[in-house]
């Protein structure tokens, strides 16, 4: 029995540019969690990532799609890992939401 979390996150980008910053946001996650990670893959196909993670001895599949407003992240998690789930989607909100996010740059002088 899995729990699925679904998060959908809003974005003023266009959607090359919001699949290009959660790719890297996504990088950015598995080289600060490598050392909790006994295996991770991101197959992209097109707009649409296929995510697989083996943590804890636990496998957690996710699916993530990218639209022109917003990108939709699906994460199944095994009923052992259900608990974190809120925590979970904690922070898989504030990475999305942090890699779509338009830096702000005041206008030269």
């Amino acid at each position: 029995m899995t729990k699925s979390i679904v998060i959908t996150v809003p974005h003023n980008l266009t959607a090359a540019e919001a699949q290009r910053r959660i790719a890297e946001g996504m990088d950015t996650l598995r080289k600060t969690y490598i050392d909790k990670l006994a295996a991770s893959r991101v197959t992209w196909t097109g707009d649409r990532a296929d995510i697989e993670v083996v943590a804890l001895g636990q496998t957690i599949g996710a699916e993530l799609q990218v639209h022109a407003e917003s990108v939709r992240i699906e994460v199944r998690l095994p009923w052992i890992l259900a608990a974190l789930g809120n925590r979970i989607k904690g922070v898989l909100t504030t990475s999305a939401s942090d890699s779509l996010r338009i830096e702000h740059k005041p206008p030269k002088a």
